[in-house]
Formats: structure tokens, sequence, C-alpha cells
């Protein structure tokens, strides 16, 4: 199971295309509500989680995790004592960790970007702590993938495949889609 994390003021976006295309890839995903089961994006778009904070558990079992952006959907995102939980757990596990836009600021503040390929929204390097800055739009080091912004949601979501799957599975979504890049 691939768990996407959803707090009020997320950027829906760069949450909800992940949970398609990686579906579409054939991965198990669930959204996780933080703020509660029924969540609000930055944009004022309701979405109904598949669960609560309240009932997740990550186990060893699991793909990884999935942090949006948005504001202050990040801050939400890293008050939660469940999702630190969940970032340490993935991180000491080599699971993926994937963040678009303000969240890898998130990962930057943890220490987890040391050495790696990263990027974020402009303006949010400067939490990046020790990440070697990237061009690209999105880019995966290891387990930790990070992109910039909601217009990078697709190739995001592509990193997130290609790590999960395979390349030509990536490819094979792209197409399906019909990106124009």
């Amino acid at each position: 199971m691939v768990y996407v994390f959803l707090a009020d003021g997320f950027e829906e976006v760069e949450a909800l295309t992940p949970v398609d295309y990686v579906r579409r890839a054939g991965k198990k995903v669930a959204t996780v509500g933080v703020t509660g089961k029924a969540v609000t994006g930055a944009h004022d778009i309701p979405v109904l989680c598949d669960m609560s904070i309240d009932d997740f558990n990550i186990s060893i079992d699991d793909e990884g995790i999935i942090l949006p952006g948005g504001m202050p959907g990040t801050i939400n995102l890293e008050k939660s004592e469940k999702v630190q939980a969940a970032i340490d757990f993935c991180s000491e596990n080599n699971k993926m960790i994937a963040a678009i836009c303000a969240a890898p600021s998130i990962l930057g503040h943890k220490n987890l970007l040391d050495g790696k390929e990263a990027i974020c929204f402009p303006g949010f390097e400067k939490d990046l702590s020790g990440a070697v800055i990237s061009d690209k739009y999105a880019v995966a080091d290891g387990n930790i993938i990070t992109a910039k912004g909601a217009g990078s949601a697709s190739e995001f979501a592509f990193e997130i495949i290609r790590y999960l799957c395979s390349d030509e599975k990536a490819q094979e979504i792209k197409l399906a889609v019909q990106t124009c890049y």
C-alpha cells in the first residue's frame, strides 16, 4: 500500500494526480485524512479520504508515503505526530518517501535530504537542509522523490511509478493519459 496524507489546505492537484496515476499503474493507494476523514484543499475542494489518521497504521509490507504540498497543508502535515512517525518508519526501512511543493521542507527539517538531489517550490530551498538542489521538475534519489509544484504533479506521479514499478510502466501511463511532454 502507498499512503497519501491529506491535511486541510493541501494542494489538490499534487495529491490527487499521484493517487490517480499510481492506481492506474496497478498499485494500491489509500488517502489518509490527517485533519479528519473529510479534508478541504487549498482551493476549497473537499475530499473524503479512505481513512482518518486515527485508523492509519504503516507496516513493513507497505511501499511508502506521499506528502502533497500546499499551504497550510504542509504545516498541518508537519505538525502531525503520526505523519512524523510514518516518515521515520519509511526512512528507517528504506521505503519510498515522496514529497512535492512545500512538503520537501518537512524532509529537510528532519535532515533526510543530506547529500540527496531534491527540489521544492521556489523559496523553500533554504528548508532543504543538506540537499543538492535539482533543476528538474521531479527527481528521485534513492527512496526520496521530490517535485517542484502543482504544474509538475504528473512528472511527480511518473517518478513514483518508476520507483514502485518500472520506467516502462511510467511510459505506459504517460501514453494512456496523453501527457504532452
